[in-house]
């Protein structure tokens, strides 16, 4: 019976930590997240759902304080502190609950993860100076016209409007120059896309 007068008494003070605290006692507000940490805590490691590691706890232990702090102003003086306290650990258990199915539908679980490229071709730099070498071929078969745009807008970064007044072409010629050199260089890479 001992723990029964000790849960009325610890309520009695909550209730009256949280009244103080709502009429803006930053003191009594203190006190109180000191008083129900423990208590919060608690609760969330008896109801926390499975496989809940102590750091997944800790965050959803904040959440709780958090939103206790965000709703403070809900709390009737008039009703007991610990139920209205228990329907927010509730709450954010059950938001922890909804974020680890959702991880967890978009997890796969690998033995080994694959490579993202070939082991021996890896970082020797000669796949990069081989598409240099030709891009520069390619961009040499262009007319001058394309490829002045080219280099314009894509190696340099112009707008069109910065590039039609640095070449003095009109911005559809541009557009029409520019265009033509994407087609050749795709069609002297063989792909669709550059």
């Amino acid at each position: 019976m001992i723990e029964t007068a000790d849960r009325a008494l610890a309520e009695q003070e909550w209730s009256a930590l949280m009244r103080a605290a709502q009429d803006g006692d930053q003191a009594a507000y203190a006190k109180l997240l000191r008083a129900i940490l423990p208590h919060v805590r608690g609760l969330v490691r008896r109801r926390a759902y499975g496989g809940s590691g102590d750091a997944e706890i800790e965050d959803v232990v904040q959440e709780v304080l958090l939103s206790l702090h965000l709703v403070r102003q809900t709390y009737d003086p008039a009703r007991p502190f610990r139920p209205w306290l228990a329907g927010i650990v509730r709450h954010r258990l059950l938001d922890q609950a909804r974020r680890r199915a959702r991880r967890g539908r978009h997890e796969v679980a690998v033995e080994t993860l694959p490579e993202t490229f070939q082991p021996a071709a890896a970082n020797t730099g000669q796949d990069e100076s081989d598409e240099i070498a030709a891009l520069k071929r390619a961009m040499a078969a262009l007319s001058p016209g394309q490829r002045q745009a080219f280099e314009l807008l894509k190696v340099k970064g112009l707008s069109l409007k910065q590039a039609a007044a640095e070449t003095g072409l009109s911005v559809p010629a541009l557009k029409v120059a520019a265009h033509r050199a994407y087609k050749s260089l795709k069609v002297a890479f063989g792909r669709d896309k550059l």
